[in-house]
């Protein structure tokens, strides 16, 4: 097919010129993960996300409670357009990264997962109404999907209406039964592919979703004239093109064939698929993983950087250009979402602060009435000298100030011998195993008691949360000091 032809033939220009087609691509950033239900170890939907954003930055955790509203009031989004409130929203488990637009994350009670990776398109006539919207799409999603399908047909309806006022983006909304990579294109297009439940699939900074049929809904989710769009403005003729093929189509270019999208897309599939997925060529939307996909595997991938081997077969990857994790990670989150038990329970999420592969993940069960104290601060961007005076001062360990206690204890990693990151991996894996090991007891004893006592379990699960936090930063207190003694 000729657009897919074209852009083959871009990549290979891209290898000589990337610098002069790329103004709006993306190096080094974001990385998301779905698992489906039948590709994971727990049997339902794991989610994953490497969130990057350039210094400075805080990042605080927060659980909502459910919110009741008066008939007529209203929500108004940030550039000034308004939406009738609903009369109740759901509780969620908020990652807030203040003065960022496109950073946050969300969990909420029935398990529906929103987060996005940055995805520019080649949109540049974008029709936007009332300000357009952006920053409160996936916040609307959280407090009103009951179910991640519910979750795509809101973010839909509300691009359709408003505009999106980015480039492009693909955001990632889950629930335990189904996973969907919801595609926004600046202005009021998008496109939304589930992810089949016996497969995996990753994004990084590129659209990903290729071919599709627009009439299949079980699978596939558009504005009514995505397809007939695209065709007006000469991108697309099925003629020439055959199929049609979202990110061939849509995508900006320079984003499309950037080495480092493709690269650690390719990286972080290989570390699941049957076979290694050979450099060039085109990346498939999903891979079947050659085993059950553990969280613990999940945390692997979002810990690459260049000197991980990518799958059991492979020298490593492929010239540098696949770092998953890097300097810009300032959160990382793997999900369960799970049924077959209380929600309270099943829902769990594994949070690290500042890059996977200098940190510990750390699991949050949704029935925890807050995160803790040391887990939010002001809800206001830091400037860059305070940044620096809380990263490069002495390290110590403060469970009151958990984010700069991830973030200084990155930095004196990130300064020290290789072998200390090293050290660092095998730490945080042997108290993740630990977590690990344990958390099935935990959650058994919670549910004994979560139909009388919502109360005792949410301390039960909040016991082990602190447990594995209070170990973390006990391995970091002991690996500065094994700094400070070779020094």
């Amino acid at each position: 097919m000729v657009a897919r032809r074209v852009l083959t033939k871009t990549f290979l220009l891209a290898l000589v010129f990337v610098p002069a087609l790329m103004p709006a691509a993306s190096v080094d950033a974001c990385f998301s993960i779905v698992v489906g239900k039948d590709a994971s170890a727990d049997g339902y939907v794991i989610m994953a996300h490497n969130e990057d954003d350039g210094s400075p930055q805080i990042v605080n955790h927060h659980k909502v409670p459910r919110r009741k509203y008066s008939p007529g009031e209203k929500v108004i989004l940030r550039n000034g357009g308004e939406l009738d409130q609903v009369p109740e929203t759901w509780a969620y488990i908020w990652s807030e990264m203040p003065g960022m637009i496109f950073s946050d994350s969300y969990i909420n009670e029935w398990g529906v997962g929103v987060t996005s990776d940055n995805c520019p398109s080649r949109e540049d006539r974008p029709e936007i109404t009332d300000g357009g919207i952006g920053y409160m799409l996936r916040a609307l999603v959280a407090q009103r999907a009951g179910t991640a399908r519910e979750g795509v047909l809101l973010a839909g309806k509300l691009v359709e209406r408003f505009g999106y006022i980015d480039s492009g983006r693909t955001y990632i909304i889950c629930d335990p039964d189904e996973g969907w990579l919801f595609c926004v294109v600046n202005g009021k297009h998008w496109l939304a592919k589930r992810v089949a439940d016996d497969k995996v699939a990753m994004v990084a900074n590129t659209y990903t979703v290729r071919e599709v049929d627009p009439a299949d809904g079980d699978n596939c989710l558009a504005s009514a004239d995505i397809v007939e769009y695209a065709k007006s403005r000469g991108w697309y003729d099925p003629q020439d093109d055959g199929p049609f093929d979202f990110a061939a189509v849509y995508a900006n270019p320079g984003s499309a064939v950037h080495p480092s999208n493709l690269g650690r897309q390719r990286g972080g599939l290989n570390y699941v698929c049957a076979e290694p997925i050979p450099a060039g060529g085109e990346l498939p939307f999903s891979v079947a993983p050659r085993s059950k996909v553990s969280p613990a595997k999940i945390m692997q991938v979002l810990r690459h950087d260049n000197k991980a081997k990518t799958s059991e077969s492979s020298d490593g990857p492929e010239e540098g250009i696949c770092r998953i994790c890097n300097g810009g990670t300032q959160t990382s989150f793997v999900a369960q979402l799970r049924r077959g038990m209380p929600l309270d329970i099943g829902i769990v999420y594994w949070v690290c602060l500042a890059m996977p592969r200098t940190s510990f993940y750390i699991p949050f069960h949704f029935g925890v009435s807050d995160f803790p104290a040391g887990f939010c601060s002001k809800s206001q961007r830091p400037s860059m000298p305070f940044y620096q005076s809380k990263v490069d001062s002495p390290f110590k360990a403060d469970s009151l100030q958990a984010f700069w206690t991830f973030s200084n204890f990155r930095d004196k990693v990130d300064g020290a011998e290789a072998d200390v990151a090293e050290l660092t991996r095998i730490r945080a894996e042997q108290i993740e195993k630990s977590a690990f090991a344990a958390q099935r007891a935990i959650e058994e004893a919670a549910c004994r008691v979560h139909a009388q006592d919502k109360t005792a379990t949410a301390q039960t699960l909040a016991n082990y949360s602190n447990g594995i936090y209070m170990s973390s930063l006990e391995a970091m207190e002991g690996i500065v000091n094994r700094i400070a003694g070779a020094q």
